[in-house]
C-alpha cells in the first residue's frame, strides 16, 4: 500500500491511497474460505462447496468490503502518524465506476487542513469585567421582602397602596375566570392603582387588559391565558375583590434568622445584612463571569484572523448531517457555522497554549460539589462522601451529563486564563446599574 499527499494550498490537500493485491488478497481468501466452511447451497454437503462456486457468489463483495475497511484503516492510521489537523472529514473524490475484477486500486481523498495563527489576548482595547456589587438599597429590599415572606396577614377594611388583595378576572366572551392574589405595584399605570385605593369586599372594578402589565407573562397569570392568547389582548375584564389584607412585616429577630439559615447561624441584623451580601455577590459573580467569558469570546472570534477552507467545508456539510442537503443549503449551513466553528479552533489552540486540563478527577469533583449543592437545596447538609460518590458515578454514567461537565470546566479554566493574560479593567456597580448597562433598562 502506498499513501501519497498532495497540498493544493494551505488549507487543502489531496491524499491519494494505492491499494495492491497483496494488501488485501490474504485477507478475502480467509473471509471466503470461513464461508466455504459455513454456506448452505442446494446440492452440495456443507463445508464441501466448491471454492470457485464460492468465490464467483460471494467474491466480489467480500472484496469491496475488505478494500474499503482497509482504505479507512489506512487513511485514519495516516492521518494520525502525519498529525494531520483536518477540518471534517475526508471527502473522496468523485470516479468513474471503480473495476473491480482489477488487482490494484487507486483511490483519492480532499482534505480541509486547519489554518494555522496565533491568538492574542492583550489586545489594544480593554475588555470590561464587572464586579457587581450588592449596594444597601438592594440588600434593604431583600430584607423588606424576606419580612413580608414570613409576615402576618391582617384583614382590611378597604385597599390601600400596600394592599395584598384577592379577587377574580371574568370576561365572558374570552371565559376568563381566574382568582388571584395581587398587589399594586405591578401595575403598568399609576392610574390602574389609583381605581383599586378605597375600594372593598365585593366591589368590581373594570379594566383594560392592553398596557395592564409591563411583561405578558404577569398577564398570563393573572388570567390563565397562554402567550398566544395574551398578545396584543385588548378587550375589558373585570376583577371582584374577595378579600383584602395587609402584610405585617415578620420581627428580625433570632426566630426569623434562625428560619432563615439555620439555628445560630446568623445573630443580629448586621450579620443577616452581611449574609445577604455575600449570598448576592456570590450569585453576581457568575452573571459577571459569563459576560466576561461571551465579551471576550466575541472579541477574539473579531480579532483573530485566518482563512478556512469554505468550499472544502461547504461540499462536506453537503453530506455530514442525516440527511443530505443541495449545494445552496450546503452554503447557508456554513455561513450560519462558520462564527463557532472559528471559535472552536481559537478555543482549541487557548487550550494548547495554555495547557488547559481536564482529568477525570476533576469532573468527579466537581460532579460531586454540583450534587453536594442540590441536596443542602432540601436539607440534607451533611452526605456521606460514599453517597456522593454513588450518585457522581450514576451521574457521570450518562456521557452527555460528563461531557456538559467537562465542557463547564474547561470554560472556567480558559476564564482564569482571560483573567491573567488578556486586557482587562474593572468596573464596579450595583446590579441595578448592571442590567441597565449590558441589557438595557427594562
Amino acid at each position: 500500500m502506498n499513501i501519497t499527499r498532495e497540498n493544493v494550498d494551505a488549507l487543502n490537500a489531496v491524499v491519494k491511497v494505492d491499494i495492491a493485491k497483496e494488501d488485501y488478497s490474504d485477507k478475502v481468501e480467509k473471509i471466503l474460505s470461513d464461508y466455504r466452511k459455513t454456506a448452505n447451497i442446494p446440492g452440495f454437503r456443507k463445508g464441501h462447496v466448491p471454492m470457485g462456486m464460492v468465490k464467483k457468489q460471494y467474491g466480489k463483495a467480500v472484496l469491496v468490503d475488505e478494500v474499503n475497511k482497509l482504505l479507512q484503516d489506512a487513511l485514519n492510521k495516516y492521518l494520525t502518524e502525519e498529525k494531520l489537523d483536518v477540518l471534517g472529514q475526508p471527502l473522496p473524490k468523485a470516479q468513474e465506476g471503480i473495476d473491480w475484477d482489477a488487482d490494484n486500486f487507486s483511490f483519492e481523498f480532499e482534505l480541509g487542513l486547519a489554518p494555522e495563527f496565533d491568538v492574542e489576548l492583550k489586545g489594544k482595547k480593554a475588555i470590561t469585567q464587572y464586579n457587581i456589587v450588592a449596594d444597601d438599597k438592594m440588600i434593604d429590599e431583600q430584607i423588606e421582602r424576606i419580612q413580608k415572606q414570613y409576615g402576618k396577614l391582617v384583614s382590611q377594611d378597604t385597599v390601600e397602596k400596600d394592599s395584598e388583595i384577592t379577587g377574580t378576572f371574568t370576561n365572558e366572551e374570552k371565559e376568563i375566570d381566574n382568582t388571584v392574589t395581587l398587589t399594586l405595584d405591578k401595575f403598568k399605570g399609576k392610574a390602574t392603582a389609583k381605581q383599586f385605593v378605597g375600594a372593598k369586599v365585593g366591589d368590581v372594578i373594570t379594566l383594560k387588559t392592553k398596557g395592564l402589565y409591563d411583561d405578558d407573562h404577569e398577564l398570563m397569570h393573572a388570567l390563565k391565558l397562554s402567550h398566544d392568547d395574551v398578545h396584543g389582548l385588548d378587550i375589558e375584564v373585570n376583577f371582584t375583590i374577595t378579600e383584602i389584607n395587609e402584610r405585617e412585616l415578620a420581627d428580625l429577630d433570632q426566630e426569623l434568622f434562625d428560619k432563615l439559615f439555620g439555628e445560630g447561624e446568623v445573630k443580629s441584623v448586621d450579620e443577616l445584612k452581611a449574609k445577604i451580601k455575600e449570598d448576592a455577590e456570590k450569585q453576581f459573580a457568575q452573571q459577571a463571569d459569563q459576560k466576561l467569558l461571551n465579551d471576550v469570546t466575541e472579541y477574539l472570534v473579531e480579532n483573530t484572523k485566518f482563512d478556512l477552507p469554505a468550499e472544502f467545508l461547504t461540499k462536506w456539510m453537503q453530506t455530514a448531517g442525516e440527511k443530505e442537503i443541495d449545494a445552496d443549503q450546503a452554503k447557508e449551513e456554513y455561513e450560519k457555522s462558520e462564527k463557532g466553528l472559528r471559535y472552536q479552533l481559537i478555543e482549541g489552540k487557548l487550550i494548547t497554549d495554555n495547557d488547559v486540563q481536564v482529568t477525570m478527577d476533576d469532573i468527579k469533583n466537581h460532579a460531586k460539589e454540583m450534587i453536594k449543592g442540590q441536596m443542602a437545596q432540601f436539607g440534607q447538609l451533611n452526605p456521606s462522601d460514599k453517597e456522593l460518590e454513588d450518585i457522581a458515578a450514576r451521574v457521570l454514567g450518562n456521557q452527555d451529563e460528563a461531557r456538559r461537565i467537562s465542557e463547564q470546566l474547561i470554560s472556567q479554566k480558559l476564564l482564569a486564563v482571560y483573567k491573567e493574560k488578556a486586557n482587562l479593567k474593572v468596573k464596579e456597580l450595583s446590579y441595578e446599574n448592571f442590567v441597565k448597562e449590558v441589557y438595557g433598562d427594562k
